[in-house]
């Protein structure tokens, strides 16, 4: 059942009551005063409503009430002095409200079997006192999420039951004439907590090498932007329970521990945006619960590990913006649970594996700004969970796979300044989920598609590929009637030279069998043979728009597609790469070799 309306004045007449909950309904107006009537209640909660107004002092009446959870309304003024009178009271939620004021002036020296202070996500300010240490049974401080200034008290190791304290987003300092954050060194007598989030204050220190003394149970350490400086201490390793980590959006130096292997309970690190230098330790992967590793926006350099791969868990890893280099290792391609790949704007090189088919559960892949060649393998069709793919700035060439017509999740597809060649697939049209495109600064010619999201884009989306064509609205040359093919011979000129050999290579044996079987070869022709002219659509048909499946060779400067045309004619066919400054020289000596001799292993030339 659903209670709407307000809570009525008439309550304070139910004066045996002893429980309160009214939580999670739709109630507003404010509380009433009549509450402090209520003399036997020992549990009062209305938390996740739309109450507001201030907080009555009767409250502070109730001389019974153990437990006071108001959390989660719209509850504005500040706490009434009152209810630090209760000396019964174990928790005091207030958190989730609009509460202001501060708590110097608010905190007698009552509340001693207070357990739970719940003051997180309110408008607080001025300091923390000194005398919250009183509160000597507390087990969890929250204050996050307030404006807290000055710094973190001294004596918060007084609080020996504490598990759980939350100083987050605040304006907390430390000592300035302290070289390490002291507080932290307090902490180590609190031998049961178990979470220490400090995240976004202003503080200006190192981690004491005093870190690893803290509480054995600890599983969460959340230090996010809240200015650490200084090396990472080698001891913080000792923290063998740690499940989330996260230093990250801080002033870091130095090299990542290897210590850090000694945490083999942690399920998420966190060291994005510092200054950390050197490789990614080999032995992070020990930490075989890792589902999560964030060391973007640093200067890391080197390989990646060959084993992050084997960590059976990872489903989120983002390594961008370092300078990182080499290859990507194979054992990240046939990862069948990681959801997000950030390993954009490195120095990584090489192709991108076919075995990237594998990546079922794949949602997020950002690989820009990087060295990548090659083509880009059609088996990336297979992601069907795939939400963002952005492979822009890179050095990729061929055709924009067919495939792509099949990731019926895309909403996000980034192929910009690469060489791409070749039409748009009219495939893309039926993503109905797809809302960003961009394929501009590339070799793409031929008509733009104009349904499903094309009819949306702009010319932005394609500025830089001066063989399309298409509508007005693109800001492209008008498509001619066949729009299927590239509008110009110079795409055709420059990305398809095909000179039809069974073995392409054949022609350097060729060279040696010259020099070593001179009386085998038949008289050369004293002129270039008359070739037969073969357009590149029916090319294009003939290798079912050059698919991988027809590659029968590869070279230094290019593929061999099988080519089975309209008359029946079973050819082979070399694509150059030109983007190669030997593939010209090659082509060149190549034709003329092969269109100038006869020879029992080699196949006669058709076309080139």
């Amino acid at each position: 059942m659903i209670l709407a309306g307000s809570i009525p004045n008439e309550i304070g007449n139910l004066s045996a009551l002893q429980f309160v909950y009214i939580d999670s309904n739709i109630l507003t107006g404010t509380i009433p005063h009549s509450i402090g009537s209520l003399s036997n209640l020992k549990d009062f909660s209305i938390s996740h409503n739309s109450l507001h107004g201030h907080i009555p002092r009767d409250i502070g009446h109730l001389s019974h009430l153990e437990f006071l959870g108001l959390s989660f309304n719209k509850l504005e003024g500040e706490i009434p002095i009152s209810i630090f009178n209760l000396s019964m009271l174990q928790v005091l939620d207030l958190a989730f409200n609009r509460i202001s004021g501060s708590l110097s002036s608010a905190i007698p020296n009552g509340l001693l079997d207070l357990k739970g202070l719940y003051l997180g996500v309110n408008q607080l300010s001025g300091e923390i006192p000194d005398y919250i240490s009183n509160f000597s049974k507390l087990t969890t401080l929250d204050l996050g999420d307030n404006s807290f200034s000055g710094s973190v008290p001294m004596n918060l190791g007084n609080f020996r039951d504490l598990q759980y304290l939350y100083l987050e987003d605040n304006q907390l300092k430390n000592d300035a004439s302290m070289l390490e954050l002291d507080f932290l060194i307090s902490l180590t007598n609190c031998t049961l907590l178990k979470y220490i989030v400090i995240s976004d204050n202003l503080f200006d220190g190192m981690l004491p090498k005093a870190l690893g003394n803290l509480s054995a149970y600890l599983e969460i350490f959340h230090a996010y932007s809240c200015g650490i400086k200084g090396v990472i201490p080698s001891k913080i390793g000792n923290m063998s329970n740690l499940i989330w980590l996260d230093v990250g959006g801080n002033d870091l130096t130095g090299t990542i521990p290897g210590t850090l292997s000694q945490m083999k309970k942690l399920q998420s690190l966190g060291l994005s945006d510092n200054k950390l230098r050197g490789s990614i330790p080999d032995n992070l992967c020990d930490l075989v619960n890792l589902f999560r590793i964030n060391l973007e926006k640093n200067k890391l350099s080197q390989q990646l590990p060959t084993c992050l791969g084997n960590l059976t868990f990872l489903q989120e890893i983002n390594l961008s913006y370092n300078s990182l280099t080499s290859t990507i290792p194979s054992t990240l391609w046939t990862s069948k649970e990681i959801q997000k790949m950030d390993l954009s704007f490195n120095l990584l090189d090489g192709s991108l594996a076919k075995e990237i088919r594998n990546m079922k559960s794949m949602r997020e892949l950002y690989l820009s700004g990087n060295q990548f060649s090659g083509e880009i393998p059609s088996t990336i069709g297979k992601l069907q969970n795939l939400v963002n793919l952005s492979l822009s700035n890179n050095q990729l060439h061929g055709p924009i796979p067919e495939s792509f017509g099949n990731l019926i999740a895309l909403q996000y597809l980034d192929l910009s300044k690469n060489n791409l060649y070749g039409l748009i697939p009219k495939s893309l049209e039926k993503l109905k989920y797809l809302v960003y495109f961009n394929v501009s600064f590339n070799e793409l010619s031929g008509k733009i598609p104009n349904e499903g999201l094309f009819k949306n884009l702009t010319s932005d989306s394609f500025k830089g590929n001066r063989e399309l064509c298409g509508g007005s609205q693109f800001k492209v040359m008008a498509c001619k009637d066949n729009t299927t093919r590239p509008s110009t011979k110079s795409t055709v000129l420059k990305y398809i030279l095909p000179s039809i050999a069974l073995a392409i290579c054949l022609a350097i044996i060729f060279i040696y069998l010259m020099r070593r079987r001179k009386n085998t070869l038949l008289p050369a022709q004293s002129t270039i043979m008359t070739v037969k002219r073969i357009s590149y659509f029916d090319i294009l048909n003939a290798t079912n728009k050059f698919d991988e499946e027809n590659v029968i060779g590869k070279g230094s400067i290019g593929l061999v597609y099988k080519g089975i045309f309209s008359d029946g004619m079973i050819a082979a066919i070399k694509v150059f790469n030109l983007d190669l400054e030997s593939a010209q020289t090659s082509f060149d000596t190549e034709c003329h070799i092969l269109c100038n001799i006869r020879h029992r292993n080699l196949v006669k030339v058709i076309s080139s």
